[in-house]
């Protein structure tokens, strides 16, 4: 999202984490941490064009127990705004009660789970369904990667210093 010209921020509820950073999980051991630029409790959903939630096991199971989390992706749904997620990503989003009548994708574990929340389950690279693109896993980044640029793109306001056609 950066390369392609996005701010982005790291939006986490502080009270999960140590440090201010959470620590990125890369296929089969820790990777890399990352400062969390903006704590949940300040994060506002008219401050963001858009959403991405990242994937991987542990975060988003640790995230969709956290009530004020979910009411976040919650929020993004019922502004219009459009939301990206990988792999595990997509608990959050049946936690958030917002999957049922799409078509999405995810890590082939969830198909169960994302069918039981009302959702249509496909083993498709990526899926768009309504300003909602998923995907499966790392292996289907490119893209994930592509499609999600061009969505938040279409829907972003001006880049700052920028104005916006009349």
């Amino acid at each position: 999202m950066e390369k392609a010209g996005a701010i982005v921020e790291l939006v986490s509820p502080q009270k999960l984490v140590k440090g201010g950073k959470i620590k990125a999980w890369n296929l089969v051991k820790w990777g890399d941490s990352f400062k969390i630029d903006v704590d949940l409790s300040g994060a506002k959903v008219c401050s963001y064009d858009g959403l991405h939630l990242p994937g991987g096991v542990i975060n988003p199971d640790i995230l969709r127990t956290d009530t004020d989390s979910v009411d976040f992706v919650r929020s993004f749904f019922e502004a219009g705004k459009p939301i990206s997620s990988i792999c595990h990503g997509p608990w959050m989003l049946i936690e958030a009660d917002v999957v049922r009548g799409r078509t999405l994708t995810s890590w082939p574990s969830l198909k169960t789970d994302i069918r039981n929340a009302g959702a249509n389950w496909v083993n498709e690279e990526v899926v768009e369904d309504r300003k909602l693109v998923t995907s499966r896993s790392p292996k289907d980044l490119r893209a994930f990667d592509k499609k999600i640029v061009d969505l938040f793109a279409s829907v972003a306001g001006p880049a700052e210093g920028q104005q916006a056609d009349g």
